[in-house]
């Protein structure tokens, strides 16, 4: 019987361990802010995303030449990946695609999607040429719109940083062209800086 009674109390000891140990292990997920200033390391972050894509977009509906170009009319645009010339990974197709969806949203411009062209061109195939497809609802090819400007720009930074302190500095530069005359109709640039200053106890 004490045979068993210890058995069983150890059963119960190691099931009582691994319950607690798996609750204490047990990460606890809460949503937050999405504009909430992100200060978890001084790289390219979700802040500097909506910073740059904001300030540009505010920039261009501001510029009087634009006020000009879209006065009377919705300018067909397309919008080039912006070049990243930083060291790091940064997506920036999320910052094109914040910009053209505010651009969107005021009313002014029209784009065309450069990213889905062979998607769209499949799809034209499939309806000219298959069988399956009544010719009587088919879109004919050469039906689509050429776009009038291109907007476009550049990422880059300098990085120091010696035994105490690492600075990271950021430059976005953005412009839009005819692309009829080759003109650069607007142009503007933000800047943004982040440090990073070792701690008591390291970085």
């Amino acid at each position: 019987m004490k045979l068993y009674s210890v058995k069983s109390a150890t059963a119960i000891a190691i099931a009582t361990s691994l319950l607690l140990s798996g609750c204490a292990n047990k990460a606890v997920v809460s949503y937050g802010d999405a504009q909430a200033v992100e200060t978890t390391d001084i790289n390219f972050g979700s802040t500097d995303l909506q910073k740059v894509a904001s300030q540009m977009t505010d920039s261009l509906l501001a510029s009087p030449v634009v006020g000009t170009l879209t006065a009377n009319s919705r300018p067909i645009v397309f919008v080039e990946r912006i070049k990243n010339k930083t060291s790091e990974h940064i997506d920036t197709e999320s910052i094109t695609d914040s910009i053209s969806t505010q651009l969107l949203r005021s009313g002014k411009f029209r784009f065309v999607d450069m990213t889905r062209v062979e998607a769209v061109r499949e799809q034209l195939n499939f309806q000219n040429v298959d069988p399956l497809v009544n010719p009587n609802t088919a879109i004919a090819f050469g039906q689509q719109v050429g776009a009038q400007y291109m907007l476009y720009g550049n990422l880059s930074s300098i990085v120091k940083s010696n035994a105490d302190k690492a600075d990271v500095y950021y430059k976005f530069t953005m412009r839009l062209m005819d692309l009829k005359s080759g003109l650069i109709e607007w142009a503007d640039e933000t800047e943004i800086r982040k440090t990073r200053e070792k701690s008591t106890f390291g970085w």
